[in-house]
């Protein structure tokens, strides 16, 4: 069974970084498109970032660009999400899903998510 655990969220204050980790189990992982997802205090679930299977396509919405950095270790079926310069508007739970393609990065191509990780941005 196809299983994504998110990791590496918490509090932090503006300006800070985190790293997040998507860890996947149950499936092999250059296969999979990854997506990561952000979704606010009482706002619809959003895309920020998407890896191409073989991390060598990547995309970002614009309000991250520059900021965040997208990355893979296929050895270890894990995708990271590099956030820096965080910013109050950064805060919800961030999300990672998985598609069975070379690419997609449309929220409805995501067959399997992961449960999330809280990221806090915040003095």
């Amino acid at each position: 069974q196809l299983q994504l655990v998110e990791s590496g969220g918490g509090l932090v204050q503006p300006g800070g970084s985190l790293r997040l980790s998507c860890e996947g189990a149950g499936f092999t992982s250059e296969d999979y498109a990854i997506g990561w997802f952000h979704q606010a205090p009482e706002k619809e679930r959003e895309v920020v970032s998407c890896i191409s299977s073989s991390g060598g396509s990547r995309s970002y919405v614009d309000s991250v660009g520059g900021r965040f950095t997208v990355s893979r270790d296929n050895a270890k079926n894990t995708v990271y999400m590099q956030m820096n310069s965080l910013k109050p508007e950064d805060t919800g739970v961030y999300y990672c899903a998985a598609a069975r393609a070379v690419y997609v990065c449309e929220k409805g191509d995501f067959r399997y998510w992961g449960r999330g990780t809280q990221v806090t941005v915040s003095t």
